[in-house]
């Protein structure tokens, strides 16, 4: 199976580290995040990889080569200039089956296999990997009426909100909908398919998932694996 990882952004949150390591080179446990991805992508079937690379993509290409030392064939597709998240795929030629598209920085336990599986068996044109976010507000929540009246008082509560993980099923039709050689990311792609009436899912998960994308993440995912280490 067929999966793009997109491993070309700059990685500002995470500076200075990022000054001279791409993002999905961080290493967690000792290992880079994308090597942990590449392991999981190729448990489930996924053996045919393409890299999306932009930011010091050399780094990228000499770690991973041609991908035979993890037991997966590596492609890549050189951004030569920023494209946002969804840009980056027109680049790459059109798959002729379903393919999985996801950000190279994730630590997760999602079933890659199933989420394809579930995908193909929907008859939708893209599936979204979803998973249900705690927000905690450190304020009291006041409710009004028209009349500004307060009518409750919430003391620190916590919102729940289903959000995007960065993962993604997509059928190849979806580059009808991507401009060529133009910035566009992949909430612009999503809410146009949307409009067009196009079938977009959700799939949910409870797993583990952390998008690795400032110092309080990545501090979280090296405490994770080491948890899941000492078990």
């Amino acid at each position: 199976m067929k999966a793009i990882i997109l491993a070309g952004g700059e990685g500002k949150r995470l500076r200075p580290y990022t000054h001279v390591l791409p993002k999905p080179l961080m290493p967690v446990g000792g290992r880079p995040i994308l090597e942990l991805i590449v392991g999981q992508l190729r448990e489930k079937g996924f053996d045919d990889l393409t890299f999306a690379v932009g930011y010091l993509a050399s780094i990228i290409q000499t770690y991973f080569d041609d991908g035979s030392r993890f037991g997966v064939d590596i492609s890549y597709s050189l951004e030569e200039k920023k494209l946002g998240t969804a840009g980056p795929i027109a680049l790459i030629e059109r798959p002729t089956e379903p393919f999985l598209v996801m950000n190279g920085d994730i630590l997760t336990s999602l079933d890659f296999g199933a989420f394809m599986q579930a995908h193909k068996e929907s008859g939708a044109i893209a599936t979204l990997a979803v998973f249900q976010k705690d927000v905690p507000i450190s304020l009291g929540v006041l409710e009004l009426n028209d009349r500004k009246e307060i009518t409750g008082y919430i003391e620190k509560p916590t919102l729940h909100y289903p959000v995007s993980t960065g993962m993604y099923c997509f059928n190849p039709d979806i580059y009808d909908y991507i401009p060529k050689n133009e910035y566009f990311d992949l909430p612009d792609l999503v809410l146009k398919l949307v409009a067009a009436g196009e079938k977009v899912l959700g799939f949910e998960f409870d797993d583990q998932w952390l998008d690795i994308g400032r110092p309080s993440d990545y501090e979280a995912a090296e405490e994770l694996f080491a948890q899941k280490i000492d078990k």
